[in-house]
């Protein structure tokens, strides 16, 4: 590559006189606000006349933008696992009770008859994570033989102590 080669693009030199092109008023017009030098207004300002957002009424509180969480209830969590399972967000989105990148929060709510395994990445209320915690897996029972037990020996009787005068 040659220095002859490079081509560079001249910027307009604004205010440079009346011959180069952009001189005397430098694009700027004539007279008012907006010819002067440092010239800076903010977008909401409307010429004198009250702004939009003071012409508006305050209202209480605010709208928050964050997506709000998908609520998961113990209910849910008995109706669509098993005994074992993990529940994890991956698990919850194969199941389709939430979205995938969404935010889940599990609530108390209802009653838990399934004992699953919790991974870290969820939120859990403590009520929830407790009533997850405290249900156990029921092991099968075995059921009950109807042997008849041995008869037991009667006791021999005692003797009486005899007593001494």
């Amino acid at each position: 590559m040659e220095l002859t080669s490079v081509k560079s693009k001249n910027k307009k030199r604004i205010g440079r006189g009346l011959s180069a092109g952009q001189g005397k008023t430098a694009g700027r017009g004539t007279k008012g606000q907006r010819s002067r030098s440092g010239f800076n207004i903010p977008k909401k300002f409307e010429g004198g006349q009250t702004p939009l957002s003071m012409r508006l009424p305050i209202m209480p509180g605010f709208k928050s933008h964050k997506p709000k969480a998908k609520v998961i209830t113990l209910d849910m969590i008995s109706a669509n696992y098993k005994n074992g399972e993990t529940l994890s967000a991956d698990s919850l989105v194969g199941k389709k009770l939430a979205r995938k990148g969404e935010r889940i929060k599990i609530l108390n709510d209802g009653k838990i008859s399934v004992s699953v395994k919790l991974s870290d990445d969820l939120k859990i209320s403590s009520s929830a994570k407790q009533a997850i915690e405290s249900v156990k897996i029921s092991e099968p029972k075995a059921e009950k033989t109807t042997e008849t037990p041995a008869p037991k020996k009667p006791a021999a009787p005692r003797k009486k102590k005899t007593e001494e005068k």
